[in-house]
């Protein structure tokens, strides 16, 4: 017998990154990381930086990069409206470590409360995300 599936759609302002069917899905909250199944109540969760796990209806796995944003699931269907997202196979991984050496040389010249370490540090976390994404998916 099959499992219990729902669809799911993963959308940033720039493009849908992901349209399918999923048995589960892993996201990452703001406040942790929470996950989905079939026939899930309705909900609205707001979303942090992390990585989206989806486990498809052929058994096969997809993860990304998520970048914010917010996670709705109602009438057996997930909407992900994300600020900003890379699927794993998508992430340019010599771009994100340039990235991430960028931000902590930033860090390490600017005071200690300034707005731009602020930046430098979200910049840094994005980074990060993205290469942890990738070595997830066996890329690195």
């Amino acid at each position: 017998m099959a499992e219990a599936s729902f669809h799911i759609e993963v959308v940033t302002p720039e493009r849908l990154i992901y349209s399918g069917d999923a048995v589960s899905v892993t996201a990452p909250g703001r406040l942790g990381y929470f996950g989905i199944l079939a026939n899930h109540l309705p909900m609205v969760v707001e979303l942090g930086l992390g990585e989206l796990t989806i486990k498809q209806t052929d058994g096969k796995t997809v993860q990304m990069a998520l970048v914010g944003g917010f996670f709705e699931v109602s009438a057996n269907k997930a909407i992900v409206l994300a600020d900003g997202g890379e699927l794993a196979a998508e992430i340019d991984l010599n771009r994100a470590r340039a990235a991430a050496d960028k931000a902590r040389k930033a860090l390490e010249d600017l005071e200690n409360h300034s707005i731009d370490r602020e930046l430098m540090r979200a910049a840094l976390a994005r980074a990060e995300t993205r290469l942890k994404v990738a070595q997830d998916a066996g890329r690195a």
